[in-house]
């Protein structure tokens, strides 16, 4: 009768009975229906990082570029992050902030140890995919890091019953690609799709930001006297996207029941060709602009002379090939803007990148000073390349009897089925 006293006082009116098991079997169903919902998925507590957003996500490759910017949004709305890392674990130091305390969790992880990964993923309704490498090493080769792990990850995503995964491959991942990078990028989306068939696949184009390998490798290229370029980067088209639109689509991917089994194509808002825009790069840099035409067997053997440096390399044959590849137009998948998101101009952010290889006296110069940098749109649903040679034969069918472009610099078929 203790029991039902307790009850009453909170405002459930029982039936008067002669025992309290009689009693309690008469309680209202909401009671029941309360514990059939864990308390921690149901978002509550204060707004920001002292929040609880019922998300928990296990992040592999938290510590690279991407990684920082998509631990730093899920620990502002309240996530607990489980953080599997390689590294040395002063390494990763500059995450802890990042969320409440508790909120973040590190364990220590050998990729090549599936009871270490699913000790990652055991706990967690999400689990993000970012782990990846510009080069090769003697312990991880491109397939590792591409194909094997992300595969690895997500056959034990899907037996531990986690409900979204989210893979990152890249814009102009393809089996055709020059790029071993790109080519292992694209057997890997494939690898996951077949483990985990509701896997949300992300391709971002080439990404720019404050830690980034773009803008930054062009503009400390001022030390060898000039920039080197293909063809004086004349036949290659970028559309850089902003790193934090990138963290935007994958927490709102997450948020995002619908999102279940697509791939989105993440690019910016314009594009350039290669050499508009490293030109720009050193206008907002106020820096001289010295490019010179390089054969690409030449490019290749100067990059081989970093590849054998037994420091980190600064420049690779893969990423010579990389960087000059075409950004492809996918208009058959999802963008930004399907995931409510606004995609930032390189005009708009290039100064946070650049601002640290002015000099001295042109540090509080304004952004306007520098004129943008050229942009050329989509012609007829075909690459722009078709607005630079009018008098040639640009459409042609693709063997899945989708347009394609015919010339050179548009190799890449328009269909994403086409390229993988």
């Amino acid at each position: 009768m203790a029991v039902v006293a307790r009850l009453s006082s909170r405002g459930l009116l029982l039936p008067r009975t002669g025992s309290g098991i009689s009693a309690l079997s008469t309680v209202p169903s909401v009671l029941q229906q309360h514990h059939q919902v864990h308390h921690a998925v149901i978002p509550h507590g204060r707004t920001g990082r002292s929040s609880v957003s019922g998300i928990v996500a296990t992040v592999f490759g938290a510590t690279g570029f991407l990684g920082r910017y998509v631990v730093n949004r899920l620990g502002r709305i309240g996530s607990q992050v489980i953080i599997p890392y390689r590294c040395d674990q002063y390494d990763l130091m500059y995450l802890r902030p990042m969320g409440d305390l508790g909120q973040l969790l590190f364990l220590e992880w050998d990729c090549k140890d599936k009871d270490s990964t699913r000790r990652a993923v055991e706990h967690s309704n999400v689990v993000i995919n970012l782990v990846g490498k510009e080069w090769e090493t003697k312990n991880f080769s491109f397939e590792d890091e591409f194909v094997n792990i992300p595969k690895s990850i997500a056959q034990i995503t899907r037996e531990a019953g986690v409900e979204t995964l989210i893979h990152i491959s890249h814009l102009n991942a393809s089996m055709k690609s020059p790029s071993k990078y790109l080519r292992s990028k694209a057997v890997g989306e494939k690898a996951v799709r077949e483990e985990f068939p509701d896997a949300v696949i992300m391709k971002p184009s080439e990404m720019f930001g404050r830690e980034d390998r773009f803008l930054n490798h062009y503009a400390n290229m001022r030390w060898f006297g000039g920039v080197p370029l293909i063809s004086l980067g004349k036949k290659t088209v970028k559309q850089p996207v902003y790193v934090v639109d990138v963290a935007k689509a994958i927490i709102n991917a997450v948020k995002d029941p619908d999102a279940k089994g697509k791939t989105y194509a993440l690019v910016g808002p314009n594009r350039y060709l290669l050499y508009d825009m490293i030109e720009y790069i050193y206008a907002v840099a106020f820096r001289k602009f010295f490019p010179y035409p390089l054969p690409r067997p030449l490019y290749h053997l100067i990059a081989r002379f970093f590849e054998i440096s037994p420091f980190e390399p600064w420049l690779t044959r893969d990423k010579v090939d990389r960087f000059h590849a075409t950004d492809m137009i996918l208009p058959d998948l999802p963008g930004l803007e399907d995931l409510g998101i606004q995609p930032t101009p390189l005009e708009q952010r290039a100064i946070e990148v650049l601002r640290r290889h002015r000099r001295y006296r042109w540090l509080d110069a304004e952004l306007e000073e520098a004129k943008p940098a050229k942009t050329y749109p989509m012609v007829c649903g075909v690459f722009f390349h078709c607005m630079l040679y009018p008098r040639s034969q640009h459409v042609i069918q693709s063997p899945s009897g989708t347009p394609a472009c015919k010339t050179s610099l548009c190799e890449n078929k328009i269909n994403y089925q086409d390229l993988i």
